[in-house]
């Protein structure tokens, strides 16, 4: 891996692509999600559900199998059976499910999505389960949005990657638009560039917004869309 996100005042070439996690960038989701993985984690005590919301909030991004697989191995001691694991996907859909198709969308996002559609291809790269994921984007409106929208397996890095590789561009003009460190992870590993928004990636040295308010005169700055059109 990369000892850092590649800068883009480092490179000379325009941002001709836009990939965007989901959860917590495109949709104000994480809060539903965190609660689903404490109801979860609730039948096993207190401690268990803090350390599960804990290590969730630490991995914002990972796939929810691998998390599921995790508590069973760290807090319950043992390995996860498929069984098991189908049911706590079946669970954490019906705790967060309905919550995810009404959230609000993340300000700033639909004015991106509107702005450069038909400019610039943009994609979906996220950890969320790939049919789920198509789900809620296509009954909020959003897939026409898109060009792919990816979720898990595999995992963000490869995903990414495998956007670059589709779309024949050089990774230096493709950005991630991410929320956690997966997402940040993930560029380093597709080598594009990196804008990160939220408090978990605050003070980190890529390019940083709380919301997506600012990323269209972000990008208008970064981008020639003479060049695209």
């Amino acid at each position: 891996m990369k000892c850092r996100v590649k800068n883009i005042e480092e490179v000379t070439m325009a941002i001709k692509c836009l990939v965007f996690d989901c959860d917590g960038v495109l949709l104000d989701s994480v809060p539903v999600k965190t609660r689903a993985f404490g109801r979860l984690a609730e039948p096993y005590g207190d401690e268990a559900r803090d350390r599960f919301v804990m290590y969730h909030t630490m991995h914002g991004g990972v796939s929810r199998t691998l998390k599921f697989a995790w508590f069973f191995r760290e807090i319950l001691g043992r390995e996860i059976t498929p069984e098991e694991s189908a049911k706590w996907g079946e669970l954490f859909a019906q705790y967060a499910l309905d919550e995810v198709r009404k959230c609000e969308m993340i300000p700033g996002a639909r004015e991106v999505l509107e702005k450069w559609q038909g400019i610039l291809p943009m994609y979906v790269c996220s950890g969320a389960p790939q049919e789920e994921l198509q789900l809620v984007l296509r009954e909020r409106g959003l897939t026409a949005y898109f060009k792919g929208i990816y979720g898990y397996p595999p995992k963000k890095d490869k995903i990414l990657a495998s956007i670059v590789l589709e779309t024949r561009l050089s990774a230096d003009e493709v950005l991630m638009v991410g929320d956690a460190t997966t997402d940040r992870d993930a560029a380093e590993y597709a080598d594009t560039l990196f804008y990160g928004i939220g408090d978990l990636l605050k003070g980190d040295v890529f390019p940083w917004g709380e919301n997506l308010l600012g990323l269209n005169a972000w990008i208008e700055a970064h981008t020639d869309e003479k060049s695209i059109k």
